[in-house]
């Protein structure tokens, strides 16, 4: 049996080929906005190709339900059974790009990691994996292998102390909401600097992306190096609560596109002094290992554990 695999975010749709053993292709980046829908890109990546796949799991950055979804940051609509019919594969999963996630962390070895502190945590608890890419993913992954996703990109953005009160303050003005993604995001590292250059009077960059800020930041600028650290400072209060809502003790892995181009300053940064200041609850979290994950293309891992588990489910039978 041969898969189609995807995993598609707002910016790139990425696919490869899940062959019968496991293996998976070259995997394939194509940028959504020069396909007008899925079926699109998909077309696109199979002509390239002499196979035709019997099935497709695609991964997407949206929620999913009842074989239906939409990308939250995109205008890309999904449906299993159009897709079905529009691609002829027998089967198509809709699956959310952070459930895919959350799968490939038993399958990520120690070259695929960066530790970031904590301890060894307690491998019958809860994994949480939190990513800031497009948006702002997140995903519970519990003993069994089963996957809890919700929308937890998008609670309230919090404040621990009066600089952050300030520059949520700002961007409240802007926004009805101020949830974590608007912060925590390739626009919202865009969206914390303006903030942070009225709060602190300094000099903008021109920048429109969120490469530029970090760009600019590796390069000396304050603009650009205080709204890093802004940025690192929100990312531990919000992986913080993460960890002590899911109950995380077998630890927390940072994903998405923008930190693994932030190693050493993710490392030097307040992250794991600020996730772990929650009070009475300073050394519940102390204890759980911070990893961030390195892996281009992690999803494709998870995915292709996804499928090789439907296998052995099925190979097992009904009394399995």
């Amino acid at each position: 049996m041969v898969r189609l695999l995807g995993d598609i975010g707002g910016t790139n749709a990425r696919f490869a080929l899940l062959f019968g053993r496991g293996e998976i292709s070259a995997i394939e980046h194509v940028p959504v906005a020069e396909h007008p829908t899925p079926e699109s890109a998909i077309r696109h990546f199979l002509g390239q190709r002499d196979v035709t796949p019997e099935s497709a799991v695609l991964a997407v950055a949206g929620p999913v339900a009842g074989g239906r979804a939409r990308l939250t940051n995109g205008s890309w609509v999904f449906d299993s059974g159009q897709l079905e019919a529009a691609l002829g594969l027998g089967r198509v999963q809709l699956v959310n790009d952070f459930a895919a996630a959350a799968l490939a962390v038993p399958r990520l070895g120690q070259a695929q990691l960066v530790p970031l502190g904590g301890g060894d945590g307690r491998p019958d608890a809860p994994v949480a994996v939190l990513g800031p890419g497009t948006g702002l993913g997140v995903a519970t992954l519990l003993p069994d292998l089963q996957v809890v996703v919700g929308e937890g990109g998008h609670v309230t953005l919090p404040a621990t102390d009066a600089r952050e009160a300030a520059l949520i303050a700002i961007l409240r003005r802007r926004f009805e909401h101020v949830s974590a993604e608007r912060v925590l995001s390739g626009q919202g590292l865009i969206d914390l600097h303006d903030a942070v250059v009225e709060l602190d009077g300094l000099d903008a960059l021109p920048a429109r992306a969120g490469a530029e800020v970090v760009a600019a930041a590796g390069a000396g600028c304050p603009a650009a190096e205080a709204t890093l650290a802004a940025f690192f400072g929100f990312l531990g209060s919000v992986a913080g609560n993460l960890v002590l809502t899911v109950g995380a003790l077998g630890g927390l892995y940072l994903a998405g596109g923008i930190l693994p181009r932030l190693v050493e300053p993710l490392q030097r940064s307040a992250f794991s002094q600020r996730f772990q200041a929650k009070g009475r609850f300073r050394d519940y979290l102390a204890a759980v290992p911070l990893k961030l994950i390195v892996e281009p293309d992690p999803a494709f891992l998870g995915l292709a554990n996804l499928a090789d588990r439907e296998r052995r489910t099925a190979a097992a039978g009904p009394e399995g």
